[in-house]
């Protein structure tokens, strides 16, 4: 695994924490540390979007 590959997988597992937040507790994690809806968090968001879209890509290739 190279680093894309690290890296995404931290931001996909920060994201199902907060997630796991969320629905257990009704917290959001990220929108405490970095603001309701800031632009900081929406970029965290996002990257963690694209990296989610990048880790299907990355299962297809390691599945054959």
């Amino acid at each position: 695994m190279n680093g894309l590959d690290w890296a995404a997988l931290a931001l996909v597992i920060i994201g199902g924490l907060n997630w796991g937040l969320v629905g257990a507790f009704g917290f959001d994690l990220v929108a405490a540390i970095f603001g309701d809806m800031s632009w900081l968090s929406r970029i965290i968001y996002i990257l963690v979007g694209l990296a989610a879209l990048y880790l299907i890509y990355f299962a297809t290739k390691v599945s054959k």
